[in-house]
């Protein structure tokens, strides 16, 4: 039988593993994703339940001649469980995959109410801070990673024949290696060459219009 002061301990573990999965679930509800608040907490706590099961459920029969119980087995399947929520939170749009950061902070929360029921409170606690820095402060350098990564489009309104590639290639200099896209279709007045620039950081697009402006037969220039 549980004492008393027991149940105590295990209805705080229940409740710590609320308290940090709803912090790291306010992190993404924040960003409105599908697995928010509620679910990270569900997680979170669920995670932690199994853990107490696993570890004081079977008590009473442990005393039992011949029985031999492995306390792991059941906190183990937490974690290839908790692959089908996960899997849920990761859409494919287009070429785009999306959501594999809230399915890592799903299966992330189920290990930290794990540490909770296990009564390893501190080290559950640190994992919650540092998933946190990784959620919301290091997104901010990603972004600026990603950012480098996007193709950027300049169309050119040109005389018939008046640009070509080689033109383009030397008034761009070294940046002509990030031509990734090359078209030239015939319009009513000449020409419509579409120049596609990977690895652009933001503030050299402006420097790259002002080049492509100044190349000789370019009349205007645009951004699809």
């Amino acid at each position: 039988m549980i004492s008393t002061a027991l149940h105590g301990e295990l209805l705080l573990r229940l409740a710590v593993a609320a308290a940090l999965g709803s912090l790291i679930g306010a992190e993404r509800e924040r960003l409105i994703w599908a697995a928010g608040l509620r679910t990270h907490m569900l997680v979170c706590v669920g995670a932690c339940l199994f853990m107490i099961v696993s570890a004081f459920g079977f008590s009473d029969i442990l005393s039992t001649p011949n029985v031999i119980l492995d306390p792991s087995r059941v906190a183990a399947q937490v974690v290839s469980g908790i692959g089908f929520l996960g899997a849920g939170s990761i859409l494919l749009r287009g070429e785009m995959v999306r959501g594999l950061t809230t399915a890592a902070s799903i299966w992330a929360v189920a290990a930290i109410g794990l540490a909770v029921g296990g009564g390893l409170y501190v080290e559950a606690g640190a994992a919650t801070l540092v998933i946190l820095l990784i959620l919301a402060g290091i997104k901010p350098l990603e972004d600026r990673f990603q950012q480098r990564h996007i193709a950027h489009e300049f169309l050119l309104h040109t005389a018939p024949g008046g640009v070509t590639l080689p033109a383009l290639e030397e008034a761009l200099g070294w940046r002509a290696r990030r031509i990734t896209r090359y078209i030239v279709q015939p319009s009513d007045d000449g020409e419509a060459v579409t120049v596609t620039l990977g690895r652009l950081a933001p503030r050299e697009i402006a420097e790259v219009e002002r080049i492509l402006r100044g190349v000789p037969g370019v009349r205007d220039l645009s951004r699809p």
